[in-house]
């Protein structure tokens, strides 16, 4: 964080609230500052045992601020399961991971209920799956069924489970970051399209550059390797999320949320190239993803209030999991990229 309220107030009255929406009293600013500087040691500290991926970092970091969930793509070997794991270190959150696999079942995420003999009597207890953590890893997700998928779809949305009938609140904060492979490659199972609306954003994990991996392989091949440690606490991340939600959104930015996202729907699209390339487009979820978005990446980049370069850098990864093209689109080599960089293009 810059330090310098005075510049940031300036930036604030550059993007004044949406109306209905109340101005950041000094004292919310003044938290919201202070938060950012915590923030800051949040990433010092990842970036001591992930190298390079500095946008995976930070696009990890605002999904878990907004309170979502997250879709780590890439092949193996990237470090993605390493992430997950040093996120849950430094930011206190109790981790548990699950390896997705053909033969997993529902059961051995959610729980399940056991017949228990005790003193005499005989009832059913149930018994918690591994989901009831605060950080879930699901590793190499589609590699499951569907219908291990789908496990989670109420846990996600809803922050519970239902077992026989019974709801089972799971703890707070509670979050899910899941690792994919490309869908290329064999053994593997297409998300379903309920599934994959459920994550804030899809962030994709490319290889290091040259000077990252050079790093990565002094650090990592000797004879001892520095661990994570811890910068937050649940109980401090759960605050941001709250503090998060009141910072104000830009009338302007408001706008270009909206345009963005209605514009990707072929039933309201003005472009004839979306129309006639797009199946389906991006719902009410991710607008609403991106409200959350650029509040937190404004909050990363040291501002007290989101841009519209906020609502640009954060397209693909709220959109890309949540528009689908047609089958003449992928036939002639479209690509879903191609498509949101023209649509964010327009907003501009």
């Amino acid at each position: 964080m810059s330090g310098n309220m005075a510049a940031a107030q300036q930036h604030v009255a550059h993007y004044p609230p949406a109306i209905g929406q109340e101005p950041a009293a000094p004292a919310v600013l003044a938290e919201i500052e202070s938060l950012g500087a915590r923030i800051a040691l949040v990433r010092g500290a990842i970036r001591q045992v992930i190298f390079g991926q500095e946008d995976v970092v930070d696009q990890a970091l605002i999904c878990l601020l907004s309170g979502g969930h997250a879709l780590l793509v890439g092949v193996p070997g990237l470090g993605k399961s390493r992430l997950v794991e040093t996120l849950g270190v430094v930011l206190g959150l109790a981790t548990k991971r699950v390896q997705f696999t053909p033969d997993l079942m529902p059961a051995d995420i959610i729980g399940s209920e056991v017949l228990d003999e005790a003193e005499g009597r005989r009832g059913f207890r149930f018994l918690p799956g591994p989901v009831f953590c605060q950080l879930l890893m699901a590793d190499e997700i589609n590699r499951a069924s569907p219908r291990t998928q789908s496990a989670l779809l109420q846990a996600m949305q809803e922050g519970r489970v239902a077992v026989a009938g019974v709801d089972h609140k799971l703890p707070r904060p509670f979050h899910v970051l899941a690792t994919q492979n490309p869908i290329e490659q064999e053994g593997t199972y297409p998300l379903p399209e309920a599934q994959l609306d459920r994550f804030l954003l899809e962030i994709a994990v490319g290889y290091p550059d040259r000077a990252a991996e050079r790093t990565m392989l002094l650090a990592t091949t000797g004879v001892a390797e520095a661990p994570p440690v811890q910068a937050l606490r649940a109980e401090d991340l759960m605050a941001a999320q709250a503090l998060l939600r009141r910072i104000p959104i830009g009338e302007s930015v408001l706008e270009a949320i909206l345009n963005l996202v209605r514009s990707g729907r072929p039933e309201t699209a003005d472009d004839e190239m979306v129309r006639r390339n797009v199946a389906w487009g991006p719902g009410p979820r991710a607008a609403q993803a991106l409200m959350l978005a650029c509040r937190a990446r404004a909050l990363l980049d040291g501002r007290l209030a989101p841009s519209i370069e906020d609502v640009a850098a954060l397209a693909r990864p709220v959109l890309h999991h949540r528009m689908a093209l047609t089958f003449s689109a992928r036939a002639d080599g479209i690509g879903l990229a191609a498509v949101i960089d023209r649509l964010v293009d327009r907003i501009g």
